[in-house]
């Protein structure tokens, strides 16, 4: 039987894993009391019943002490029972976004702030998250992208070492993304937007892109980056790193530093086992 704890951050889309992983063939049970969780188990590993794929999602609730969920799965270990844990996370700030979308409470924030509520949950789960098999950031992920992430676990058995790896475009007069971790300005780059029939355009476009690909620097540069975030993502992964963003940011975010990010994304896709995903925040403004 194979069977995965789905648990993680409120908000940060362990419904959407669990109803995916359903698709994928998972008997899925969601939030049951902890004294039932051992029950549960040897009920799905009785003969002739026994559950070949079983999902069982667990939250934070301040009725039900996390800790005592976990003293569960740990008697469960000792019975010899394997059990992986997929952790779903996202940042504080698109957690506090999605609560403000939906006007939902927090479940921890009993009448308080919700950050409050995303401060507490994160201790709680804290030494939790360190030991999973496998975390998922959805700060930037699309509900497709989340499937695939998925489908390189559970259907590919894909080895995944839970580093989400988000490329974003952005226009250095529309202000730097928050959340990037490694910046780089290519504004040294010829500027797309002076010649008349490139201006309405974008780096999504192929006249503009290969204007920007057409400057030998601009291939040079794209070599050099790709060695090193090539170098860098084998020890963000070995020091626990579970999300790195990296900005390239132009004046207005619609022409080299889309044309270069899309560059970074293709020489990285497929290369190694960790997410990729892409976003161009200003190339429509």
């Amino acid at each position: 039987m194979r069977f995965v704890i789905v648990t993680g951050m409120s908000g940060g889309g362990k419904l959407t894993a669990q109803k995916m992983l359903e698709d994928m063939g998972f008997y899925c049970v969601d939030n049951l009391p902890v004294p039932l969780i051992g029950v549960f188990v040897d009920l799905m590993r009785e003969p002739n019943r026994e559950m070949e794929k079983v999902v069982l999602g667990l939250d934070v609730r301040a009725d039900q002490p996390f800790e005592e969920a976990v003293a569960e799965l740990e008697k469960l270990k000792e019975k010899g029972i394997p059990y992986e844990v997929l952790f779903m996370d996202a940042s504080d700030e698109t957690l506090l976004k999605r609560y403000k979308e939906s006007r939902r409470n927090h479940p921890l924030a009993m009448g308080k702030r919700v950050a409050d509520g995303i401060k507490k949950e994160r201790e709680i789960l804290e030494n939790f998250k360190k030991e999973a098999d496998y975390v998922i950031d959805t700060s930037n992920l699309l509900t497709r992208e989340l499937k695939e992430e998925l489908d390189k676990i559970f259907i590919n058995n894909e080895n995944y070492n839970s580093l989400m790896v988000n490329i974003v475009s952005f226009g250095f007069k529309h202000g730097m993304p928050a959340d990037v971790d490694l910046v780089f300005d290519v504004r040294f780059l010829p500027n797309p937007f002076y010649i008349e029939e490139l201006k309405p355009l974008t780096g999504n476009d192929a006249p503009v892109h290969d204007y920007v690909m057409s400057f030998p620097e601009a291939k040079e540069f794209l070599d050099k980056l790709t060695d090193m975030i090539n170098f860098l993502i084998p020890n963000y992964v070995k020091e626990g790193k579970y999300q790195l963003v990296i900005g390239i940011g132009c004046t207005g975010g619609r022409h080299r530093s889309v044309t270069l990010a899309n560059e970074l994304y293709a020489a990285l896709k497929d290369k190694g086992s960790y997410g990729l995903t892409i976003t161009h925040r200003d190339a429509g403004k």
